[in-house]
């Protein structure tokens, strides 16, 4: 039952995957499906780590959605546009996004040696804090993040092939490769409602 699940995991992963590319709004619906599925994926793997960046996914896509449709920031401001724009990051923005992603780790890596059996708290942790910063970074819309989910894909292969996932471990090694043509795509996207 659980390489089933799996595997519907997969395939909600991929949509995802897809409507991020397009830069498509309705990339927050499979973006809630999909954590969903993946809590149970992850729970019976024992990444625990994982199990917790899906809660926290589930509340970051119907903030992303709310962003991106009306352009509200969690700081109570609005672009100027009703739909949120795609943007670089603001280099004020780098900083805390560093600061907040060395923190996670830290926290999440003692959680998870101090409290649970999870036989990969470094890695576990370096993909989840990472990822915790890549989603925000997504909910705004910033073109940099595609770099990040670069990073934490190819990680994230390694450590699932390591823990017997391989249709996640593919699903990871696929977003790695679309991450690339995400960004490039992206910043097409971006310019042209520049000009």
């Amino acid at each position: 039952m659980g390489q089933y699940i799996e595997i519907l995991g997969t395939i909600v992963g991929l949509a995802y995957l897809w409507l991020e590319y397009k830069a498509s709004i309705y990339l927050w619906i499979a973006g809630i499906i999909m954590p969903a599925i993946y809590l149970f994926v992850y729970y019976d793997a024992g990444l625990y780590a994982d199990f917790g960046i899906n809660i926290y996914y589930l509340a970051i896509a119907l903030y992303g959605w709310v962003a991106w449709k009306t352009g509200f920031s969690i700081t109570g401001k609005q672009s100027e546009k009703k739909e949120l724009p795609i943007t670089h990051m603001p280099k004020s923005a780098v900083f805390k996004a560093v600061v907040a992603y060395i923190a996670a780790q830290l926290l999440i890596a003692w959680i998870l040696i101090e409290y649970t059996d999870s036989t990969v708290p470094w890695a576990d942790s370096f993909t989840t804090a990472l990822s915790i910063v890549g989603m925000w970074m997504l909910a705004r819309k910033y073109l940099e993040q595609w770099w990040v989910w670069c990073v934490v894909d190819i990680a994230s292969c390694g450590l699932y092939i390591y823990k017997g996932l391989n249709f996640t471990a593919a699903l990871y090694m696929l977003y790695a490769i679309i991450a690339i043509f995400g960004y490039f795509k992206w910043k097409r996207i971006m310019n042209s409602h520049e000009q």
